[in-house]
């Protein structure tokens, strides 16, 4: 057994807690997560099904911890887990699973399926079976603090773009503020209108805010590829950034698995609880809105609909606060079907969209988003992920539908009442 594959397979020993064994043991290979899956619904391959994509862990599980499974294993009854097949799950796991959790919510005895595709794929990484495009991203997030290399020269130049198109000051590293917004890699370079658009509506609110120049990156790769270590170190910098500068509340931005990861998972990767609460950045507006603090002007005339991100509202619980801030400016908003908590995925979350050669797969499951979209012909689709959009975007183009991908946050921005 080569040393990589040894570490792999300790990995995966180290993984299976007591919620993987009580999963795995209860599993009664109905098959019901195949069809909560997109990457089986519109590939039909049944490799693709959730639970298949965790078979190594699996097979450790029932070597190293069932009676019968050692039992095999001492006589050699038992297929050994090898080199030669992570390589070959290695596509299964990165390129054809979200992380969605779909299929966790449809299993009928509660397992959860997504807890285990993070566990299967810690002990991937740890055997060196994980895409080069998720290791490049892993690493300059840990040498430069982005994973797309974005480094505080280039957020001071959005910034200072941003301040000059609104005509306001963007506040960084303010002690004491009472908020302090985190912002991803894309948001940054793709999507700069969402700071813009932030500082209005909280210049608008009143409310006190800054940016951390120490700890801005929201989005974590550690999570994405499988290596609780590096996740445990970016959200430690966040919250170092937090604690020195003082401030009541961490703020998510439009990113699915950057909410997971602060919100969510963080305090148990570092270990401790927060000296802060963690908000979504549509939980704050929501909260704004409640208060009278956020005004709107003007309705959009054209039919709006709305993609829930994975993370944000099935994982996150952040249903109901889009809603109620879309109906503030919607006049005419319709849902698609399976929307909420069972929404379908875009196709490109838990680092897909960071590994080019699933490039095609995930272009060829966005039909499933397309059917939804077919059954209530919006003329603009409105989300509240930048990953998500920077996919619906190339998805819609793809398969030519004019529809117009919407961010929540700077839309509200531009229906900002006046006094």
């Amino acid at each position: 057994m080569s040393a990589s594959l040894q570490r792999g397979i300790d990995a995966f020993k180290e993984q299976i807690d007591a919620p993987v064994a009580a999963f795995f043991s209860s599993c009664v290979r109905c098959g019901l997560c195949a069809d909560a899956c997109l990457f089986y619904t519109e590939t039909g391959c049944p490799t693709r099904t959730p639970i298949h994509k965790l078979e190594p862990l699996r097979r450790v599980w029932q070597q190293e911890y069932t009676f019968w499974g050692r039992y095999a294993k001492a006589f050699g009854l038992s297929k050994p887990v090898t080199d030669e097949e992570l390589e070959k799950w290695e596509t299964l796991v990165y390129d054809s699973c979200t992380m969605c959790g779909r299929c966790s919510m449809v299993c009928p005895v509660g397992n959860d399926i997504t807890y285990m595709i993070r566990k299967m794929r810690e002990g991937m990484a740890a055997s060196g079976h994980a895409p080069e495009g998720l290791i490049g991203a892993t690493k300059r997030a840990v040498t430069i603090g982005s994973p797309m290399g974005v480094k505080l020269p280039a957020l001071q130049a959005q910034i200072r773009h941003a301040e000059k198109d609104i005509g306001l000051e963007i506040p960084v590293d303010v002690e004491g503020a009472d908020y302090m917004l985190l912002l991803s890699s894309m948001e940054i370079m793709n999507f700069p209108e969402f700071i813009g658009a932030v500082a209005k509506i909280f210049n608008k609110a009143g409310v006190s805010w800054t940016i951390s120049s120490e700890a801005f990156e929201a989005t974590n790769s550690g999570i994405q590829i499988g290596v609780s270590e590096i996740a445990a170190e970016l959200v430690q910098r966040i919250v170092d950034a937090a604690d020195k500068l003082k401030v009541k509340n961490v703020i998510s931005p439009e990113c699915g698995h950057a909410y997971m990861a602060i919100r969510w998972e963080g305090p148990n990767l570092v270990g401790k609880p927060y000296n802060f609460k963690v908000v979504h950045i549509l939980e704050l507006l929501d909260d704004l809105r409640k208060q009278g603090r956020l005004k709107t002007t003007g309705k959009e005339s054209q039919r709006l609909t709305y993609h829930d991100p994975c993370q944000i509202s099935r994982r996150g619980g952040v249903v109901e606060q889009p809603r109620n801030l879309i109906d503030m400016i919607a006049d005419d908003f319709v849902e698609m079907p399976d929307s909420g908590t069972m929404n379908w995925c875009c196709g490109a979350g838990g680092g897909v969209s960071s590994n080019e050669r699933a490039d095609d797969l995930r272009l060829k499951v966005f039909r499933r988003k397309q059917a939804q979209l077919d059954a209530v012909k919006p003329d603009a689709l409105v989300s509240a992920c930048s990953n998500c959009r920077i996919h619906l975007e190339e998805g819609l183009e793809e398969n030519g539908m004019d529809i117009t991908v919407l961010s929540l946050t700077e839309t509200l921005a531009e229906h900002l009442a006046e006094d």
